[in-house]
């Protein structure tokens, strides 16, 4: 299945709506303003400008709606229609599918862990949290995260596997890459995740995975540590699964969720605030830390191959 995103601004997605008023579904996912279903396309408008298009002519109907939004197509976009080109994609009815989600986060920010999550929704949960928020986490406040996940957390099936920086940094300077470290991290609690629903016989009937590399690399990646996948069960890859599946989202959510947990215990164990991502704040934070603490802490807080490291120590 081929799919589009188009980022619009608030006046053309009223006007998508209204254009798509005759092939419009009755419920909308969480965080959409409409969803429509053409021929040859579904079509999802959300709060946040982003329209995801799916099926054989996604890319000729987003052609005509980015051609229309004010801000030009980014290489972004073409870049996602290129990385979703391979056989792991999902069908076209994968929102209808009960499939495992994995996703995970923290691996942009200079301090934390990388945190990785994989969940299983029934149809009845899929119906319980249909009106939570569950979407991509990047798109929620920390503050929405930190309430909706612990409900979240008595909801859903899931494995959660925290890689925390002494370990990390201690791998990738054996000359394992962070995506080495992601697949091993996302196929492990899958693993998990399956073995918990064989156990409580709940139905699976496939796995969905954020794409974060080409699945022919994911694969790789598991064999150069002995790894494969032995399921019968169907893998697909896609980026910004999160759209396309609740369990998706709900990874997404409880892996961030996980992730800022582990901000708030660094926090206290270094005794200063850390900034998420990887920016200037975070640079003044780490020259702090080396100032007040020594480079030891550092080391320990952080993902030390970052070029911030540099900055901070030359």
């Amino acid at each position: 299945m081929s799919y589009e995103v188009v980022q619009v601004d608030k006046s053309i997605l009223e006007k998508m709506k209204l254009t798509y008023s005759d092939s419009l579904k009755a419920k909308p996912p969480q965080g959409a303003v409409f969803a429509a279903k053409t021929k040859g396309c579904s079509i999802t408008g959300y709060r946040s400008g982003k329209v995801l298009f799916q099926g054989k002519d996604a890319t000729t109907e987003a052609k005509r709606w980015g051609n229309e939004s004010k801000a030009a197509p980014t290489k972004k976009k073409s870049t996602t229609k290129s990385v979703n080109n391979h056989k792991y994609q999902p069908p076209e009815d994968v929102a209808n599918l009960v499939l495992l989600g994995s996703d995970e986060t923290g691996t942009g920010d200079y301090f934390g862990p990388m945190t990785v999550v994989c969940t299983h929704l029934s149809p009845e949960q899929m119906k319980t949290i249909e009106h939570w928020g569950i979407r991509d986490s990047k798109t929620i406040t920390d503050t929405t995260i930190r309430d909706i996940a612990p409900k979240l957390v008595k909801e859903c099936t899931y494995s959660l596997l925290v890689l925390k920086n002494k370990k990390y940094n201690d791998l990738q300077q054996k000359g394992m890459n962070q995506g080495q470290m992601k697949a091993l991290l996302h196929h492990q609690a899958i693993v998990n995740v399956m073995k918990k629903c064989a156990d409580e016989q709940l139905n699976v009937e496939g796995i969905l995975i954020d794409q974060f590399v080409q699945p022919d690399r994911y694969f790789e990646y598991l064999r150069s540590k002995g790894k494969q996948w032995r399921s019968e069960k169907p893998l697909y890859f896609a980026t910004k699964a999160e759209n396309l599946h609740p369990a998706v989202a709900a990874a997404s959510v409880l892996a961030r969720y996980s992730f800022l947990k582990e901000m708030d215990a660094l926090e206290q164990q270094v005794g200063l605030p850390l900034p998420k991502g990887a920016g200037s704040k975070v640079d003044q934070a780490a020259k702090e830390i080396v100032r007040l603490k020594g480079k030891d802490t550092l080391y320990s807080c952080t993902k030390w191959h970052f070029g911030n490291t540099q900055k901070v120590i030359g």
